[in-house]
């Protein structure tokens, strides 16, 4: 189900108990925030982050193309984690479940929100989370009812049924949002 948290993306928020699961801190919702540039990111788009979690970030400005380019941007991100290749039917699942999410999460933001600004996808040993920040002012939600023979809406259903969870986080006075989604490591 759908979320809406108070809390910046990067930050899996009170959930996460003892701060061990996501790894996340205060420093590491500022890097995931995307910050400017020298904020810590490398040229392959690697974010400084804690031990045990590792972060990546692309920023579409610029470009066209961006669907096709987040796919190989996650894709990169998955071979570089140790998700590709993959081994066994579960893991290549579980690979192919986050490049369909990472598609259907700009595909929205192409099409409903005036287009993506930043992709952020960050891996702990539980969980990977998939952020898109862009500037529109809608609120994604499945199409209810859904319809599997029609064409067209089936994007945040897709990701409802793939994701552990998702929500989408705003920050007072900016205009945008970033719609994330967690889905669960391969065993």
């Amino acid at each position: 189900m759908s979320t809406t948290r108070p809390y910046p993306p990067g930050d899996r928020g009170p959930e996460s108990g003892d701060g061990g699961a996501s790894g996340a801190s205060v420093d590491d919702a500022a890097s995931l925030d995307g910050g400017p540039p020298g904020d810590g990111a490398t040229p392959d788009g690697a974010v400084l982050a804690p031990p045990g979690r590792q972060a990546r970030r692309l920023s579409f400005e610029g470009e066209s193309g961006v669907v096709p380019l987040a796919r190989d941007f996650a894709r990169q991100a998955l071979y570089a984690w140790g998700w590709l290749p993959a081994e066994g039917a579960d893991r290549r699942a579980a690979a192919e479940d986050v490049l369909l999410v990472v598609s259907e999460l700009v595909t929205n933001a192409c099409l409903h929100a005036e287009g993506p600004d930043e992709l952020r996808i960050s891996v702990d040993n539980k969980v990977l989370r998939i952020e898109v920040s862009d500037r529109g002012a809608g609120q994604p939600a499945p199409r209810t009812p859904h319809r599997a023979g029609r064409p067209g809406g089936h994007g945040m259903f897709i990701v409802q049924r793939l994701c552990l969870d998702w929500g989408v986080v705003r920050s007072p006075g900016v205009s945008g949002k970033t719609v994330w989604a967690e889905l669960g490591a391969p065993a």
